[in-house]
């Protein structure tokens, strides 16, 4: 299959090889050189233009920083560039009114298109095993299921236009709260003498089992090995996480739901980002207790 890809960062790279070592024609398309050229050595054709790389796609993949670029870009280089027949799938975490307006002005112009943002980090992007929560129609999901499966270890379709995004801020924000919550019993353990090693033993085999404790352990020598063990590098980033925040932050205002835990969360990862943290991973929320 002919295939788009537009935004090669860190997982976006990552995800691009994985379509080309499937045996996919990956046209690949970046506004960094470097990453250009590591496309190429994984074996993706290299644009120096979107509109150019969607020329002829049966498929459109992107990965882009936030809402604004994604509509800009869709509006501009993608629909009405692709063929009609062309599925859209974008991948970026945005806001979901801009994921569904993009969505509307692709269904207008004859495409398909999902929402698929992705949980698992740059580890997973790399290894192909994300996992993709993906947003439309039936019909629209069964076709991106084809595209998406050598990034994935599981892709599952969470609903109509959007859902895939209030999957997404959903999960990341309860993912935010439990590391948070992880780091605090961590050093409340560590501040009243009991060893933090000793802790996560007892804690990881009873009620206070979570993924952030278990399997991202947010402090260095202690439990499962997580960027903690590098000095926070690499990983999900701060910044990241608080992005993510931030979209739910909005739905929830949007939708008048209740999220007193979450918005303390977005609170802490606001204030260990203005600390300097923003460049480590989430889990040096640890650093700021």
């Amino acid at each position: 299959m002919k295939i788009a890809f537009i935004g090669l960062g860190n997982m976006g790279g990552g995800m691009a090889a994985n379509l080309a070592r499937a045996g996919h024609e990956v046209s690949a398309f970046d506004l960094s050189e470097d990453a250009l050229a590591r496309a190429k050595e994984a074996g993706c054709a290299t644009f120096t233009s979107a509109r150019e790389a969607v020329k002829g796609a049966e498929a459109v993949v992107s990965m882009l920083p936030n809402g604004k670029i994604v509509d800009a870009v869709y509006d501009s280089d993608v629909i009405g560039h692709a063929p009609s027949s062309a599925l859209l799938i974008d991948c970026s975490t945005i806001d979901v009114a801009t994921a569904r307006k993009v969505m509307d002005a692709a269904k207008a112009a004859g495409h398909d298109m999902v929402d698929a943002p992705v949980s698992g980090g740059i580890a997973a992007a790399n290894g192909g095993t994300l996992t993709f929560m993906v947003g439309g129609s039936e019909e629209a999901f069964a076709r991106a299921e084809v595209v998406l499966g050598p990034m994935a270890k599981a892709v599952i379709r969470a609903g109509e236009a959007g859902a895939g995004q209030v999957a997404k801020m959903c999960n990341n924000m309860l993912l935010a709260c439990h590391m948070i919550g992880t780091a605090e019993a961590l050093k409340l353990a560590d501040r009243n003498g009991l060893d933090m090693e000793k802790f996560y033993e007892i804690s990881s085999k009873s009620t206070g089992y979570c993924w952030s404790l278990n399997d991202y352990t947010p402090v260095a020598g202690v439990g499962a090995s997580s960027p903690a063990d590098n000095g926070y590098a690499g990983g999900f980033a701060t910044a990241l996480m608080l992005k993510d925040l931030r979209l739910a932050m909005d739905a929830a205002d949007r939708s008048g739901a209740k999220v007193d835990l979450g918005r303390k969360a977005c609170e802490l990862y606001e204030a260990a980002d203005a600390a300097g943290l923003g460049g480590k991973d989430f889990g040096s929320i640890f650093e700021t207790l």
